[in-house]
């Protein structure tokens, strides 16, 4: 630990709330790795709704604010997506050599007997990429040193890159199959529409038409966000948006086909018509418990740079409260990236 700082700056949330509650320190200690852990020098963090819907208090559901598991404790520093750099172990912890990039998916896997798809998430559960340093758990971390991505594209991918590759496992999209992708200029929504044309699907993108431009480029078929899909004409929909459009996108289904949602940015609550899903033979998937043999194929397409993200604009963490601001009112495509104060050019 020789060398190491013993105070770093970073952002903390204070309580639920706007962005009032994300307050910028300058003397937060630097954390010591406990066993098992792994101190992480933060190299880029991508801005993501999970942070915002977290400081909100959105998980909670209705009149009760709470994080991704439940109440959290205050202060918490959040950031769900991590690129960075090891700097410390704590003991045993084999494999990982100093100075490796490294990822971690969101939502990490922390069995209990009577929950053995417990999760606890980044940021939430515990502090998060939005400081200097950040520690994690050894097992949670995945080498991505031998990628030609730069930092701030891998800071954009481990949560809506890893959420899209869940969600297209999940629905076991394959080769020539048509996929209907709502929210498709989001950060989660164009990482699916890359992702399953990585498979090999023929994918729609649904989503503003003047946010379109790098969908088009990559070869999907754009449906406007008002319009409604034709029924029948799809065999996958991956949908980040609930909302009213519910039943819309399941009537969008040929029989047998599958719904894949992992977000509700268009509201969660929806009204749909059972009879629709059992007399067609629908499959509905709720996708956020992702197992690490999912994310590690994420990582494999990391390390091989299959797909670049796509990164509108990095801020410095301080500039957090912007980031958000303009990632909420869906002002650019793709991710935004927040780097922290060393790194910043």
């Amino acid at each position: 630990m020789t060398g190491l700082p013993t105070t770093m700056s970073g952002v903390q949330l204070v309580g639920h709330g706007g962005p009032e509650m994300l307050v910028w320190r300058d003397d937060l200690p630097v954390p010591r790795p406990a066993a098992g852990e792994v101190l992480v020098k933060v190299l880029a963090a991508g801005v993501n709704m999970t942070d915002i819907n977290t400081r909100r208090g959105w998980y909670g559901g209705e009149g009760r604010a709470a994080g991704w598991a439940g109440e959290m404790a205050f202060p918490r520093i959040q950031g769900s997506d991590l690129c960075g750099r090891v700097v410390a172990f704590g003991t045993d912890v084999p494999g990982l050599p100093l100075g490796a990039r490294v990822i971690c998916p969101t939502n990490q896997h922390e069995p209990e007997s009577a929950n053995p798809i417990r999760f606890v998430s980044i940021g939430s559960e515990f502090d998060g990429a939005f400081a200097q340093y950040c520690l994690v758990k050894a097992r949670h971390l995945h080498d991505v040193s031998a990628s030609p991505l730069t930092d701030i594209e891998i800071g954009a991918m481990p949560c809506a890159y890893g959420t899209a590759h869940n969600l297209l496992t999940r629905a076991a999209v394959a080769v020539g199959e048509r996929v209907l992708v709502t929210g498709a200029s989001g950060g989660v929504g164009l990482a699916a529409v890359q992702l399953a044309l990585l498979r090999g699907a023929e994918v729609t993108a649904q989503c503003s038409l003047g946010k379109s431009a790098p969908l088009r480029a990559m070869g999907a078929t754009i449906l406007s966000r008002e319009a409604q899909p034709r029924p029948h004409s799809f065999d996958v929909v991956i949908d980040v948006v609930g909302g009213e459009g519910f039943q819309d996108r399941l009537d969008a289904l040929s029989p047998g086909g599958r719904y894949a949602t992992s977000g509700a940015v268009g509201g969660p609550m929806v009204k749909g018509d059972l009879r629709r899903v059992y007399l067609n033979d629908l499959t509905i998937f709720g996708a956020t418990h992702q197992p690490r043999e999912v994310f590690a194929g994420l990582v494999t397409i990391i390390n091989t740079a299959r797909i670049r993200p796509v990164v509108s604009k990095t801020y410095p963490l301080r500039d957090i409260a912007l980031a958000q601001a303009d990632l909420a009112a869906g002002r650019y495509p793709g991710k935004l990236v927040l780097v922290p104060p060393e790194s910043y050019p």
